[in-house]
C-alpha cells in the first residue's frame, strides 16, 4: 500500500511509517449550485483521513460527471477546469488511503456505474469484511469487477438486487454487508447516507443555507460555514431529495460500537464526534495517563503532532511544564528526493528534530498516541538522548496495540505489532527508554466519559487493543491475524 503523503516514504526512512494510517473520508451535498466546489472544500478538511487519492461525482439534472485523481485534494481539485467540469447542484466526494484493494486509479472512489435504474455513485469509509466472499459469489453469477476495492461490491449488490426501487435495492445490498461502513451515494434524484448497524465509523448531517450535507467529521462543516445538525445513528439510512430528508432503519437494532481510536488518533482535534470534542477527549486521555503512570520528570514533550493534546493533558495533571522539545517538519512528502545511503540513514530526522535547548540535561516524558512497530519510537528516543536528555520516559495515550484492525484502518499484521509479541518491560528495553507506560483500557473509557470498559458489552470497538471484534470477519477467518472472535449475539451483529 502506498504511503500517505504526510509521512516519510519507505525509500527515505528505510522502513514503513510507524503509525496507523487514516482510513478514508466522505462528503456529499444536495441542493447547491456550486456543489463540486463545496465538496472540494469539505474534502480539504478531511484530508487527514486519506492522502493517496480523491474523487468527486456530480449530477447536473441531465448527466453525471466524474473526476478521480491520485494525490492530495490540492493536486487536482483546485484547478478551475476540473471544478467547472463537475456541474450540478449535488455531488459526493471521497479522499482515500488504501486499506483494501491496493493503490491505483481504478480503486479511487466514488465508484460510478450506469445501472438499470439509472446512474449510481457510491463512496465508502470503512471496510467490508465479507467483500471477497460476496465478490466470488457474484463473479460466479456473471458479474465483472473493474477494481479490487471492497466498495465496488456495493454497486454490484444494488445492480443485481431483485427489489423494485432504489431505496429497497440499496437496503437489500447493505443488509448483506459485514464490517464497518459509512456510505454516501448519489442518484439522479437523491443522495443517500448510511452507517453500519454498530456505527463503527462516523457520519454527520449538516445544513448549508438549505442544502443538506453528509460528512465524515464536523470539521468539514466548519470549513464551509455549515450548521451541524446531528450524527447519523448507528444503522440509520437517510434519503435526501428535493422534497427533504427521510430517515430509515433497515437493520436490526444493535448496541453502538463506535471506533474508540477515532478519539485517540484518527479524527481531527477540532472535530466533534458522537457528541464529544476530540481535543477535549485527548486532553482527558493525557490526564488519565498521568494519574495512572506518574513519573519524576522535569518536562513533558509531545511526539508531534498527534501526541500534543494528550501531552498537554498529561502536563496539566502532573503539574509539569509542557515544552515543544521536538519540532516536526510539515513539508516532508513522497516527492522529497531520491536518497543515497547517507540520506537514507537520516531516517526520522527528516520529519522530526530535537529542540536541544528545551531538553538538554532534563528528565523528559515523551507522550505519543500509540506504538505500532516501535521503530519510530526507538529513533525518537535516541534523538532525544543525543540532544542531551538526562532521562527519557515514554507514556502512550492508549492501551498496547495488540491486534490488527479490519474496519477500514491500514494496520500491520498482528505479528508485526510490537505489543503482540513483547511485554511492556521488553518494549521499554527495545525502544531504550528509562520507563514506559500505557493508558489502561478502563482509563481510555473514563476519558471518553464512561465509568470503565464493560467486558460483557463494551461501549466502543476497541479490537486493536483487545482483539475482540464486534462483527464477523468472514474473509479473514483462519488467518494468523485473527484469534478466536468474541462476537456479540447475532441480533447485535446486524
Amino acid at each position: 500500500m502506498e504511503q500517505a503523503a504526510t509521512t516519510l516514504p519507505d525509500d527515505v526512512s528505510g522502513e514503513a511509517d510507524d503509525h496507523f494510517h487514516d482510513e478514508c473520508g466522505v462528503f456529499g451535498i444536495y441542493g447547491r449550485q456550486d456543489a463540486a466546489a463545496i465538496v472540494t472544500l469539505g474534502l480539504h478538511a478531511l484530508q487527514h483521513r486519506g492522502q493517496e487519492a480523491a474523487g468527486i461525482v456530480s449530477y447536473d439534472g441531465a448527466q453525471f460527471h466524474v473526476e478521480r485523481h491520485q494525490g492530495l485534494i490540492g493536486d487536482s481539485f483546485t484547478k478551475q477546469a476540473v471544478i467547472d467540469s463537475l456541474k450540478g447542484n449535488r455531488a459526493i466526494g471521497h479522499t482515500r488511503y488504501a486499506t483494501t484493494g491496493g493503490a491505483g486509479l481504478r480503486n479511487v472512489q466514488p465508484f460510478f456505474a450506469e445501472l438499470a435504474g439509472g446512474g449510481f455513485a457510491v463512496a465508502h469509509n470503512g471496510n467490508i469484511t465479507n467483500a471477497m466472499t460476496i465478490q466470488r459469489r457474484l463473479q460466479k453469477e456473471g458479474s465483472i469487477f473493474s477494481s479490487t476495492s471492497d466498495t465496488e461490491t456495493i454497486l454490484h449488490l444494488i445492480a443485481t438486487s431483485k427489489e423494485r426501487d432504489t431505496n429497497a435495492r440499496f437496503i437489500d445490498a447493505v443488509r448483506q454487508l459485514e464490517g464497518a461502513f459509512s456510505l454516501v451515494a448519489l442518484t439522479a434524484k437523491k443522495m443517500i447516507g448510511c452507517r453500519d448497524p454498530l456505527g463503527i465509523r462516523p457520519l454527520v448531517l449538516g445544513d448549508l443555507d438549505g442544502a443538506w450535507i453528509l460528512a465524515s467529521e464536523t470539521v468539514a462543516l466548519d470549513i464551509i460555514g455549515a450548521r451541524f445538525v446531528r450524527d447519523l445513528k448507528p444503522g440509520e439510512m437517510v434519503v435526501i431529495t428535493s422534497k427533504g430528508i427521510e430517515s430509515h432503519f433497515p437493520f436490526e437494532p444493535a448496541k453502538s460500537r463506535f471506533c474508540i481510536f477515532e478519539y485517540v488518533y484518527f479524527a481531527r482535534p477540532d472535530s466533534t464526534i458522537e457528541g464529544r470534542n476530540v481535543y477535549a477527549v485527548r486532553k482527558a486521555i493525557g490526564a488519565e495517563l498521568a494519574r495512572e503512570n506518574p513519573v519524576d520528570a522535569d518536562i513533558v514533550v509531545p511526539v508531534p503532532d498527534s501526541g500534543t493534546p494528550a501531552a498537554i493533558g498529561f502536563a496539566q495533571a502532573a503539574g509539569l511544564p509542557f515544552e515543544l522539545g521536538i519540532i516536526r517538519n510539515h513539508y516532508v512528502g513522497r516527492t522529497f528526493i531520491q536518497p543515497g545511503d547517507a540520506i537514507r540513514h537520516m531516517g526520522v530526522k527528516l520529519k522530526h528534530n530535537a529542540n536541544r535547548r528545551m531538553i538538554e540535561g532534563k528528565r523528559v516524558v515523551l507522550v505519543d498516541d500509540s506504538i505500532v512497530r516501535g521503530t519510530t519510537s526507538q529513533k525518537i528516543v535516541q534523538m532525544v538522548r543525543d540532544a542531551g536528555a538526562r532521562e527519557v520516559h515514554m507514556r502512550i495515550a492508549s492501551p498496547p496495540t495488540r491486534a490488527s484492525c479490519f474496519y477500514g484502518v491500514d494496520t500491520p499484521e498482528k505479528a508485526k505489532l510490537l505489543a503482540s509479541r513483547m511485554s511492556v518491560a521488553e518494549m521499554a528495553e527495545f525502544i531504550r527508554v528509562d520507563s514506559l507506560g500505557f493508558l489502561s483500557m478502563d482509563g481510555l473509557y473514563r476519558a471518553v466519559g464512561e465509568a470503565n470498559r464493560n467486558n460483557e458489552a463494551p461501549q466502543y470497538c476497541d479490537a486493536c487493543f483487545s482483539g475482540e471484534y464486534p462483527t464477523a470477519l468472514t474473509d479473514h477467518e483462519g488467518s494468523d491475524n485473527v484469534r478466536t472472535l468474541s462476537l456479540l449475539a447475532p441480533a447485535a451483529r446486524g
